[in-house]
């Protein structure tokens, strides 16, 4: 099992598919209550790999099989451990980092203070933290509740903080200069298009926006194959053939 530890010293599970290593290395982050074993980040992971762009499928710490507790998930901690991963990677190496939903958050606050990321792609991207806290938990009780009635899933007081601190992302999405990929789905009723909407219009970086219409947050197995497709191309126009 690959691990690397973040600065609490928690280890961070890792999955690595490569046909052979290489000089670019996809890193993938889930989203809220999620991890690296989600259908759509393993589909994505093992097509990318077998048309040549080496990945790596990350549960940031609290989930999964990482360790630490889930009530300590923030999307601020989430990156300190995103940043323990790329510590790791040469530096002759250049990171894509793909990011889904809250995952995708994680990708813009560090790659807009981080030249170790060199490309940047949202899946189902959160722009709004303090408005998706709301609207999903706001009739939960931090300390005492659940995120959807999921037991395994404490809502903390934590959590609520950083996304309402962090209000949303927009100001650092203006701060982000490499190549960024927008994939949102038209009937996203978890993070709205308009958050990837507003943010593909808040960046100034070369960027491209790719609707899937009727397709919800977590994507379905049908449409796998165009996010699949979209993400290769943009690996390609900014990086050239694997």
């Amino acid at each position: 099992m690959l691990s690397t530890r973040n600065s609490s010293g928690e280890r961070i599970d890792l999955t690595y598919h490569a046909e052979k290593p290489g000089a670019t290395l996809v890193i993938f982050g889930h989203g809220v209550t999620g991890d690296k074993d989600r259908p759509l980040i393993v589909a994505l992971a093992e097509a990318l790999s077998a048309r040549g762009w080496p990945s790596l499928r990350i549960s940031f710490s609290g989930n999964g099989e990482s360790e630490g507790r889930f009530e300590d998930s923030t999307i601020t901690k989430e990156v300190a451990d995103l940043q323990a991963v790329l510590e790791t990677v040469p530096d002759f190496v250049r990171v894509a980092y793909v990011g889904h939903s809250m995952g995708a958050a994680v990708g813009v606050m560090t790659a807009a203070k981080d030249v170790r990321i060199h490309l940047l792609v949202s899946l189902a991207g959160m722009a709004y933290t303090k408005d998706f806290v709301e609207r999903e938990f706001g009739d939960v009780t931090p300390g005492a509740g659940f995120m959807w009635d999921d037991e395994d899933c404490p809502l903390s007081e934590a959590f609520v903080k950083d996304l309402t601190s962090i209000g949303n992302i927009l100001p650092l999405a203006e701060k982000v200069s490499q190549p960024w990929l927008f994939v949102h789905g038209t009937a996203d009723d978890v993070v709205p298009v308009k958050d990837g909407r507003d943010a593909h219009a808040a960046a100034v970086c070369q960027k491209q926006w790719r609707e899937i219409e009727g397709a919800e947050h977590m994507f379905s197995p049908s449409q796998y194959p165009e996010i699949i497709d979209a993400v290769d191309d943009w690996l390609t126009a900014c990086f050239g053939k694997a």
